[in-house]
Order: structure tokens, then sequence, then C-alpha cells
């Protein structure tokens, strides 16, 4: 390995710390679940990619190169999604301050849903 891949590979390393850093920062001093969310998620993804990209420069093989790939798009797809489900419940059992959103666009949907969810309580129950 080259000294040059050697010091970019510990740069991205250093990039990496420094945003999980960013991020435990963020959960910590913001206010509320939705911006915690965003502090934990955004840099999460970045530090992960960084760390892969470190990986693969001081051990550039196809063998590394694939298990690579593959963890960084398990944690691309997974992610978000978990961000995207941890606000909904936070959403649906009131803990989001509603005073902080711009637009409230999951409202009518949630309300729906909630509706849904008691009429089909209600069929389920056995008679007696």
């Amino acid at each position: 390995m080259s000294e040059g891949g050697a010091i970019v590979a510990g740069v991205l390393i250093l990039l990496s710390a420094f945003l999980s850093m960013a991020a435990g920062i963020g959960i910590l001093r913001f206010p509320d679940v939705l911006s915690r969310l965003h502090a934990s998620t955004k840099p999460q993804i970045l530090g992960v990619a960084a760390i892969v990209v470190a990986i693969w420069l001081l051990n550039p093989s196809w063998g590394v190169a694939s298990t690579l790939i593959l963890v960084l798009g398990f944690q691309l797809m997974t992610q978000p999604m978990t961000a995207h489900m941890i606000g909904r419940a936070a959403y649906r059992t009131e803990h989001v301050r509603a005073d902080l959103l711009i637009a409230d666009e999951i409202a009518d949907a949630v309300e729906a849903a909630s509706r849904a969810e008691a009429s089909d309580s209600g069929e389920s129950r056995p008679a007696g």
C-alpha cells in the first residue's frame, strides 16, 4: 500500500469519527425526536460510507469490495426506513413537538389508520 493511500484512509477514518461525534452531540442537544433522528441518520450513513472507502483503500480486493458493497447497501436501505418508522411511532404517540412542524402532512393518514384500526378491532371481537 502506498503512503498516500494510507493517509487518505486515515483522513476518512477521522472524518467518520467526527461524524459519529456530531451525531452523538446532536442526539443530546436537539429538542425533539425528529431533529434527533436527522442528527443520527445523516452522519451515520456518511460515516459508514467513509469507513467503507477507507477499508477498501487499505485492502483493495474484489472479496473485500463485494462485502463492503453489501454492508453499505444494507445501511443505505435500512437506516432511512428505521428513521421513518421511529418518526411515525413518535408522531402517533404524540412525542413530536407540533410547534416545530412547518406542515403536518401525515395527520390525515394517521387519523384514517386509527379509525380503521378501531373499526377492525370492534368487528373481530367474538359475540358473547
